[in-house]
């Protein structure tokens, strides 16, 4: 069975490069999710691999490490070691397993992977008032430099509802995921099932990011079971579903990826 270093190993090997696009609250703590606050060209990551169980991640143009860079090693020794890294075959990403008041954010890393193209996806949540409210959310349409086939660009669509509709009907399999620290989680396979918007479109909070990007996310987070739903159109033929699923209490109970494809003939 392929262990979760060797599947971050094959998702994440790469030199990406892409528009950064940050969307913030502003002092009245209003959220616009449709203009950007600030915009990061390039954000680079170069993720290289000297060997099987050894590699080096390192970063710029990033938002939130200071002075916009970041470089460390990475090793399958030590991957997953707090159990909040999370990968399927052609998704991949990290969380933020509960709710800690002690800690100053709640959040999410979401790579949605076609070819040698990749979306990524950051929400973050703070606590305000006694409430964790989505904060910031930032999108990055990422494309690999050593491909020699760049992927073309996503779908545009001003509403989740009009990105989402061509969806409609189309058949997936799917997968679950449950935290477990290291690299020795396993996904299980699932019922398949058929696309329905109400699948993905059942928060408070929903918009469509650049490159083909969709959420749907509770802009507080409730004190009952809720999930973060995450799609992303890679294609003519290809939609990905990540569904983050929590308990009552706010702690991570399963990742679940969804795999939608379009018979074209």
């Amino acid at each position: 069975m392929t262990d979760q270093w060797t599947l971050n190993r094959r998702n994440f090997a790469g030199h990406w490069q892409g528009c950064g696009h940050w969307f913030k609250r502003d002092g009245s703590g209003r959220l616009d999710l449709q203009r950007p606050t600030r915009r990061i060209h390039p954000t680079t990551y170069v993720i290289s691999f000297a060997d099987d169980d050894h590699g080096v991640w390192d970063g710029s143009g990033l938002a939130l490490a200071p002075g916009g860079q970041a470089t460390y090693p990475i090793s399958r020794a030590t991957y997953n070691a707090g159990g909040g890294c999370w990968q399927f075959p052609g998704a991949g990403g990290q969380s933020s397993l509960g709710l800690n008041p002690d800690r100053p954010r709640f959040g999410h890393e979401i790579n949605l992977f076609c070819g040698r193209s990749r979306s990524m996806l950051v929400l973050l949540w703070e606590p305000l008032d006694g409430c964790w409210r989505l904060q910031r959310v930032g999108a990055v349409g990422f494309r690999c430099l050593n491909s020699p086939d760049p992927e073309s660009d996503r779908p545009a669509c001003g509403t989740p509802e009009a990105l989402l509709a061509p969806v409609q009907g189309w058949s997936g399999k799917r997968q679950m995921l449950r935290p477990q620290a290291g690299v020795n989680g396993q996904a299980e396979d699932a019922a398949p099932l058929v696309f329905d918007p109400s699948q993905l479109l059942h928060n408070d909070c929903s918009a469509v990011m650049p490159d083909g990007l969709v959420f749907s996310v509770p802009s507080e987070l409730p004190n009952q079971p809720f999930s973060l739903e995450i799609g992303g159109r890679l294609g003519a033929a290809l939609f990905q579903q990540i569904s983050i699923h929590f308990d009552s209490s706010g702690q991570l109970m399963a990742w679940e990826r969804r795999c939608f494809q379009h018979d074209l003939a």
